[in-house]
């Protein structure tokens, strides 16, 4: 295998905390909707694999729900406008990155959220650290497809012989996967261990300064 050079990283759970801000305007659009609010930790469970699907599992009966496009709209509308509440880095991701940078590292994000909400996020949060993120945009499949990670080392220019993909679920595992990249998961995300192992993984940090010495 070439030495590593590159690292893609998930968003959600993997690099920010973003899961208040998720529940909270779930719960709006759930409330506006006059739909049962969800609790944290049933948010934490439903993300992972886009918005919608976020909320298709939010919704009651899904998208049997005649008020279920009004609930997602809401939903959008609001997070749009909220995502950055209480949003931020987790402990150490900041340094992760600073060394990363600094020793010469290709960094990338991958992530199933809107496309436009990705690349807001990383300017907002790692801007000059971070050159290339990748969303949920039309004509790309997401995650656990390959397509956007293969996206993201085109940006950057490089191989995927030489890249490693950091994540905090069972569909980051999936991906790497797919793409025949390594997959390191992240133990401080939305899933647990042991639920990881379930799902595949082998590889794993308890914080952000270990990834360093698995690559």
């Amino acid at each position: 295998m070439k030495k590593i050079d590159t690292v893609i990283f998930d968003l959600d759970g993997t690099l920010l905390n973003t899961l208040e801000d998720l529940a909270d305007s779930v719960n709006y659009a759930l409330t506006t909707c006059d739909m049962p609010e969800r609790t944290i930790d049933e948010v934490r469970c439903f993300v992972g694999n886009g918005v919608r699907n976020l909320m298709l599992r939010a919704v009651p009966d899904g998208e049997q729900n005649p008020k279920f496009e009004e609930a997602f709209a809401v939903f959008k509308e609001y997070y749009g406008e909220h995502c950055n509440d209480k949003t931020k880095p987790y402990e150490g991701i900041m340094e992760l990155l600073n060394v990363l940078k600094e020793k010469g590292y290709a960094i990338g994000i991958v992530s199933n959220k809107i496309d436009s909400a990705v690349k807001e996020l990383n300017n907002r949060y790692f801007k000059g650290i971070i050159d290339v993120a990748i969303g949920e945009r039309e004509g790309v499949l997401r995650k656990p497809a390959p397509d956007t990670v293969l996206t993201a080392l085109q940006e950057l220019g490089k191989e995927k012989e030489s890249a490693i993909y950091v994540g905090d679920s069972d569909v980051d595992i999936a991906t790497a996967k797919n793409v025949g990249i390594p997959c390191i998961s992240v133990l401080w995300g939305f899933r647990d261990k042991e639920f990881l192992v379930k799902n595949g993984a082998s590889t794993f940090v308890e914080f952000p300064k270990d990834i360093l010495k698995q690559i």
